[in-house]
């Protein structure tokens, strides 16, 4: 059971619905019935978490309306993390819950003629999995495409390996019920990834060396060097086929429509995903900031997310006025990979592990020598750091991280 600062309490069956997807880059599980599936996710009845306008009070209201744009990053959150304050943690687990969607849609069942599609209708999706009364309205599915694929004598060998190209990753929401606008004070655009779920996918996690943005996604600043982010990541993102459209292309052509559309009054593009989708919602940022010249605010809410990029990646983005909140437990290891990072001047980050960090005051010339090597990261945007400090099995766990936000004080998880 949890406990909102609003004073509403919902229950979750932990133990039934947080299963092992729920852990992002957990292994697929192959003996779930889609039947069972379909249980366990209407089984899972949230009342939006006491977070919809239909359980809010005026001051609430007022305090996100007038706020809304602190709550999105654009003076980089400052003052609201320690503490960590009430209505930014509400607007935090809104957002995780849109994450949690993407899991309880996603078909883990692989002896499924739908395997690795959505469970649910785009027009239903959100009430059929649980999270109804949101005031948001699916417009479009998203789909991944791995260049990489299981090798066929693995097919034969291990059955349950197998594994489609184009997987369901997630979707892409608006903002369309008029008491919501107003609570939140603009019309919102949400875009949530869930986490590695099948084999191809895990393959691509392991192509962890830096590979150059193309030309379409960086900003000529002759200021830093070529902007370079996980191949295996920029693969999932662009990579497209005869018949499906790549999730960078279906991304670009939704968010024309939408800024189109909605030109004329106050938006917002909050992207946010678990694990891999993590990733991808930084990566997606980074593409619409650069690719839209009159993008609206652009904000991303990570959990337990992976390296993305080196330096260069980094300061795109921020030039780009991109707002990246990564929400990290200090006890999760995915956080802390890929490669390494040997420098770091992001000031809200006090530590860093010492396996994972070389001497700052190394040489320049071997500095260099390490960035040539395509395996130096940096690590990106403002930093909510949690501790678990329990199970290694569950701290990457999507429900972990929710149950420590809501439970996060003055520095201290309370769990």
């Amino acid at each position: 059971m949890m406990r909102l600062s609003s004073g509403n309490i919902f229950k979750t069956n932990c133990n039934i619905i947080f299963t092992k997807q729920h852990m992002g880059l957990a292994l697929p599980i192959s003996k779930c019935s889609t039947l069972s599936k379909r249980l366990v996710a209407r089984s899972f009845k949230i009342t939006n978490s006491g977070l919809g306008h239909c359980s809010v009070g005026h001051r609430a209201v007022a305090e996100l309306r007038h706020r809304w744009m602190e709550f999105q990053g654009i003076k980089n959150w400052e003052g609201l993390l320690d503490p960590l304050d009430d209505d930014l943690r509400k607007e935090i687990l809104r957002y995780g819950e849109f994450v949690e969607a993407t899991y309880r849609c996603f078909d883990f069942d692989m002896s499924s003629p739908t395997y690795a599609t959505c469970l649910y209708p785009m027009t239903s999706m959100l009430t059929d999995c649980g999270l109804d009364k949101t005031g948001y309205k699916v417009v479009k599915n998203l789909y991944a495409t791995c260049v990489v694929q299981m090798p066929r004598w693995t097919k034969k060998m291990f059955p349950n390996l197998a594994s489609p190209r184009s997987s369901w990753i997630g979707y892409m929401a608006v903002c369309d019920d008029e008491k919501e606008i107003a609570r939140l004070g603009r019309r919102d655009m949400v875009i949530a990834y869930r986490g590695t779920a099948t084999s191809s996918e895990w393959l691509e996690n392991l192509r962890a060396t830096l590979t150059c943005l193309p030309d379409d996604m960086t900003t000529s600043d002759e200021s830093y060097d070529q902007p370079m982010v996980q191949s295996g990541l920029l693969n999932l993102y662009t990579t497209n086929t005869q018949c499906d459209q790549s999730l960078q292309d279906t991304i670009r052509e939704e968010i024309g429509k939408i800024l189109d559309k909605y030109s004329d009054e106050p938006l917002s593009i909050t992207i946010t995903g678990h694990s891999l989708g993590a990733a991808l919602a930084t990566l997606t940022a980074c593409d619409i900031t650069t690719k839209f010249s009159n993008a609206p605010i652009v904000s991303v809410v990570s959990f337990g997310g992976p390296r993305v990029g080196n330096k260069s990646f980094r300061c795109q983005l921020e030039k780009n006025g991109t707002n990246v909140l990564r929400i990290v437990n200090s006890d999760d290891p995915i956080t802390k990979v890929p490669g390494f990072v040997i420098q770091d001047d992001i000031d809200d980050v006090e530590e860093r592990e010492t396996t994972h960090m070389a001497s700052t005051g190394m040489p320049s010339w071997l500095q260099k020598c390490m960035e040539d090597t395509q395996w130096v990261y940096a690590e990106v945007g403002k930093e909510l750091r949690l501790s678990s400090k329990g199970d290694i099995a569950t701290c990457h766990d999507l429900k972990t991280y929710l149950d420590l936000v809501n439970n996060y004080e003055n520095g201290t998880s309370l769990i």
